[in-house]
Parts: structure tokens; C-alpha cells; sequence
């Protein structure tokens, strides 16, 4: 009984030690119509606030970051990742969906846009790369589901491609300050006009995003983005000065 009492707290251990709540990975229910999905259009966002090195290290090896990379072309062998990691945070902080044309890279800056194209079959999907891996041996990029479909990849598995970097992100890391969060529109408007006068010569763009709390609207006033370094401090001093206290300093992923 005691050997038994022992296995079982063992399994339990081990299953709530995992970052995951699925042991192995497997393909998730496919949608009715997979083409009604659109791959992204390439853009050079913010640099993402989390993920991006300089190095890193992963089973006892050291990834270096590129840094600002302009070209990037790189052949090799494709994976996919599907239902184990889904809902869970890709390395910059966004939540994996296998549903979204995205993909994982060892070296590429987040978020970065690439091309991808099986050299066996000639066909090609755009994806956004907010991901690092895959570090299985000889792997070079991994899929989310829907792109690998797109190739053909969540049949064969694995395929050799050809990849190539369609947009990187801007260089600098950003940051967005919210100034305030509130539930009558008309005042957020107000707030951000003063604020527009207010930091001149900044130029830095203040925004009202729309949101909803308890199922109410609210009305966040921001200001951004803005560099990370000597030009968010400036800022911050700026605001403090205007008496405006407690301002939330937030990265891409917290936008919302």
C-alpha cells in the first residue's frame, strides 16, 4: 500500500511540476474551413519588451538574439507545435493560439515577420515569429498549426524549407504609459488633448484605447510608444511635474 500510496504522489508531482497540462503534443480540432484564415500582413512592430536576449540559454546551450537584422535568408527543416502549447505564453509574452500564423525562431528578434517555402512542394506561408525554438536537433523553425497546414507540414511532420525575413522589428524596445483608465469617454478625450499640450515639444502620440471592465467601458489615455532609456524617463519626469502620479508603464503584451 505504501509503495502504491508513493507512485501516486509521485504521478501527481510530476504532472503539476510541468508547464503544460498535456504530456505530449497533438493536433487540434480543425475548423470547418481552415482558408477562411488569413495570414498576416508584415509590419515592423515594437520590438517586444520580453524575449529578445541578448543570449539566452536552453539545454545547456547559448542562443545569441540577432540584432537589427536588415536580410536574413536560412534553409533547414521545419516542425510545428499544436494542442500542448496552445493557450499557454510564447517567449515574448503573447499566448499561443494554433488558429494564428505564427511561429517560433532561435536567433530572429521578436516580433519578426518572415516568408516561409517547402523546397519539396514549392508552397509558402508568411508567419509571425513571437516564439523561440524549436531545440529539437537540426530543427530550424517550428509552425503553429494553421501555417503548417497551409504547407502541408501538419501531414508530413517535418519538411525541409527555406525561410526568409520579410519584415524585422523596429529597433528599439518601446514602452506605453497609461495615464489613466476611466469610464467616461468625453473626460478621456479632455485628458488627452491636455496632455497633447501639455508635453510639448514631446511629440510622442497619446491615445485613448477602448476597452471594457465588468462589462463597462473604459477609456485608457497613453502615451506611446516610447524608446525605452533616456526618452521614457524624460517622460516620466515630464508627467511628474504635471502632478499626474502612479503612471503604468506597460509593454506590448500588456496592451489591451
Amino acid at each position: 500500500m505504501k509503495t502504491g500510496l508513493w507512485l501516486i504522489m509521485a504521478l501527481l508531482l510530476s504532472a503539476c511540476s510541468s508547464r503544460y497540462q498535456h504530456r505530449e503534443d497533438f493536433s487540434p480540432p480543425v475548423p470547418p474551413d481552415l482558408s477562411t484564415l488569413k495570414e498576416p500582413t508584415p509590419t515592423s512592430e515594437a520590438l517586444s519588451v520580453m524575449g529578445n536576449g541578448p543570449t539566452y540559454k536552453v539545454l545547456g546551450k547559448r542562443y545569441q538574439v540577432l540584432e537589427q537584422p536588415r536580410t536574413f535568408r536560412e534553409t533547414g527543416t521545419a516542425s510545428w507545435y499544436g494542442m500542448k502549447f496552445h493557450g499557454h505564453a510564447t517567449a515574448n509574452g503573447e499566448i499561443y493560439d494554433v488558429y494564428q500564423f505564427t511561429a517560433a525562431h532561435k536567433t530572429l528578434p521578436l516580433p519578426s515577420y518572415v516568408k516561409v517555402t517547402r523546397q519539396d512542394n514549392g508552397k509558402s506561408v508568411v508567419v509571425r515569429v513571437n516564439d523561440r525554438g524549436p531545440f529539437y536537433k537540426d530543427r530550424m523553425i517550428d509552425l503553429s498549426y494553421v501555417a503548417a497546414h497551409k504547407i502541408g507540414l501538419d501531414i508530413s511532420g517535418t519538411a525541409p524549407v527555406t525561410i526568409e525575413l520579410l519584415k524585422p522589428p523596429l529597433p528599439d524596445k518601446v514602452r506605453w504609459v497609461q495615464v489613466s483608465a476611466l469610464s467616461d469617454q468625453p473626460s478621456a478625450n479632455k485628458q488627452q488633448q491636455a496632455l497633447r499640450d501639455a508635453l510639448k515639444p514631446l511629440t510622442w502620440p497619446v491615445e485613448v484605447y477602448q476597452g471594457k471592465l465588468n462589462g463597462k467601458p473604459l477609456h485608457k489615455v497613453r502615451i506611446g510608444p516610447v524608446p525605452e532609456g533616456k526618452p521614457l524617463q524624460d517622460l516620466l519626469a515630464r508627467l511628474d511635474k504635471l502632478h499626474i502620479n502612479n503612471p503604468v508603464v506597460l509593454g506590448a503584451h500588456q496592451l489591451n
